[in-house]
């Protein structure tokens, strides 16, 4: 599959949302929208009322990423933000942490879905990979943390790789199965695109690093995060 580019909504200028996602709207796959409680991680970003101020500017999915500790809490918040984007048939991905959902994975699995979404979870750098794969067939997507949850500007932590192979390998071992993309979050950037694309990396969530750092003007930038990936990757 081609690569899937996916950027940081939190990363944006905000002084600019508008033209911003209408120029994202023609260039990525999905908008990755950051939700943070200030208690699973010590900051505090995006929240349901924005995505319900921005989905009428969205033709393509948002990506929410719920760093809380109840994420099942904005469940019907942000089901309700993004109605007006199910009736256009663009489906959105919610995707909580597994290290807050151990004892009830399957039932929010379920009720991710029953509310409209595509299925997620997001793993922190240090958690294995087997936390989540009891449920491995009912997701849509696995974003891997390749850094610290809650910051941008991070490094890269690279014991992340060995997992994403893993992930890799057990989709590859039965595709009728298992069909989720491989998503990584965090440090993506000229850097890393290569190292990320060989261990199996399908989404890259793209932000100040990969993306809205490389010029002012974001159709500039984007054509800058297209020529390193393809010079990274291919070159």
């Amino acid at each position: 599959m081609k690569p899937l580019f996916n950027p940081s909504l939190m990363c944006m200028n905000f002084l600019d949302i508008k033209k911003q996602i209408e120029t994202l709207n023609t260039r990525a796959d999905m908008l990755h929208f950051d939700l943070m409680d200030g208690h699973f991680v010590k900051n505090i970003t995006l929240s349901p009322d924005l995505a319900k101020t921005i989905a009428p500017l969205c033709a393509i999915p948002m990506d929410f990423h719920l760093m809380c500790t109840d994420p099942a809490d904005y469940l019907s918040p942000l089901a309700e933000a993004v109605a007006s984007m199910n009736k256009k048939g663009i489906q959105s991905y919610f995707s909580p942490h597994a290290e807050v959902i151990n004892g009830r994975g399957f039932r929010l699995m379920e009720a991710i879905r029953a509310a409209g979404f595509k299925t997620g979870i997001a793993v922190n750098p240090e958690t294995p990979l087997s936390m989540i794969q009891s449920y491995l067939h009912k997701l849509d997507k696995i974003t891997f943390m390749s850094v610290d949850p809650g910051f941008a500007g991070q490094p890269f932590i690279p014991e992340v790789l060995d997992k994403i192979r893993e992930a890799k390998r057990i989709k590859e071992s039965d595709a009728q199965k298992y069909h989720y993309i491989l998503e990584i979050d965090g440090s993506c950037n000229k850097n890393t695109f290569k190292t990320l694309a060989d261990a199996g990396v399908e989404s890259f969530i793209v932000g100040s690093s990969g993306l809205f750092r490389n010029d002012p003007d974001l159709t500039k930038a984007w054509d800058i995060l297209t020529e390193q990936f393809d010079g990274a990757v291919n070159g």
